[in-house]
């Protein structure tokens, strides 16, 4: 697993655009998590899938109500990363009111998710690998903070638990 101090691995994710800007057309484009890092500081938080009952419930609601109060504490940018495709991230992110608030970026490989060894199997409940829920705080691609939540528990990744570690 990774760990403090680590670089974020060099792996992409996508982002689904809405509009077309300079090298990136409408619909999901790759986003390489390394670069587009480099030289910020970036609050990422991890959680198993969209749509689901605490992911939609508190997580990412947490995340999108917190967003200036965490951005004044000098946070460049929030990730929200799932084991998703880009369709269902920008579906998702759109319907809970996180645009262009908290940037939505899917795993859909689980390329990001095993790269940093915080994979969560649910293929029992029919949903395949997907990420553990946690946050971390990212400084120039580096890892600052990791918080990994225990199994079943949704305290430590929360977004004001996050803000009042920063």
């Amino acid at each position: 697993m990774i760990a403090l101090g680590h670089a974020l691995p060099s792996v992409t994710v996508y982002e689904f655009l809405e509009e077309a800007a300079e090298g990136c057309t409408v619909g999901p484009n790759p986003v390489s998590v390394a670069e587009a890092a480099r030289g910020k500081t970036i609050l990422l938080f991890a959680l198993p899938g969209a749509y689901t009952p605490t992911c939609s419930a508190q997580h990412l609601p947490g995340y999108v109500a917190l967003a200036a109060t965490i951005k004044e504490k000098g946070i460049d940018e929030i990730w929200c990363v799932s084991v998703n495709d880009a369709f269902v991230m920008h579906a998702w992110g759109k319907s809970m009111g996180a645009t262009g608030v908290v940037r939505m970026l899917a795993d859909g490989s689980a390329e990001l998710t095993k790269a940093l060894g915080l994979t969560l199997d649910l293929t029992a409940k029919g949903m395949g690998v997907r990420s553990q829920r946690f946050a971390m705080l990212l400084k120039d691609g580096q890892i600052a903070d990791l918080q990994v939540e225990a199994p079943g528990k949704f305290e430590v990744s929360r977004a004001d638990a996050m803000l009042a570690r920063i």
